[in-house]
């Protein structure tokens, strides 16, 4: 069974790791089962602010799957609806900064690249469950180079 972190938590968590992370030049907790840790930048849909998050990006081609689930919380994670608003991004992994753009992925495409994170990490099957008892369902989004 999955632990619900109170957000003030996940969002301590988040600066902690998204600090780790910089200060060492991608070097450390960037790596989980042979997958990296990204750090995805957005552009505030409301602010115009940017904001990074750490995520788990699943290889896929020559770009990244994240999914948004938001630890199965009703609501969808905020760099998601940033990515919605404005799908150009950068994904930095270890001392690589990449420019992206997002696709969110539908139908048969999404439930098979969100079977993929339940195959990396179990806990995303509670994070499914949780999200559908609010009726949501965990949008995954494909992350590729923008020429």
């Amino acid at each position: 069974m999955a632990i619900q972190l109170p957000r003030s938590a996940q969002k301590a968590f988040s600066a902690f790791h998204r600090s780790v992370v910089r200060v060492s030049g991608g070097r450390a907790l960037t790596r989980f089962k042979g997958e990296p840790m990204i750090l995805l930048t957005t552009t505030g849909r409301r602010t115009g602010k940017e904001r990074t998050w750490p995520l788990t990006g699943l290889r896929t081609g020559d770009g990244w799957l994240v999914a948004a689930s938001n630890g199965g919380q009703a609501h969808h994670s905020a760099w998601f609806h940033n990515l919605v608003a404005e799908p150009r991004a950068r994904v930095s992994e270890g001392r690589r900064t990449v420019a992206v753009r997002a696709r969110v992925l539908e139908g048969t495409e999404r439930d098979a690249a969100y079977a993929r994170f339940v195959d990396y990490l179990p806990v995303y099957t509670d994070h499914e469950r949780h999200a559908a008892e609010h009726d949501r369902v965990i949008p995954v989004v494909l992350l590729t180079p923008d020429a």
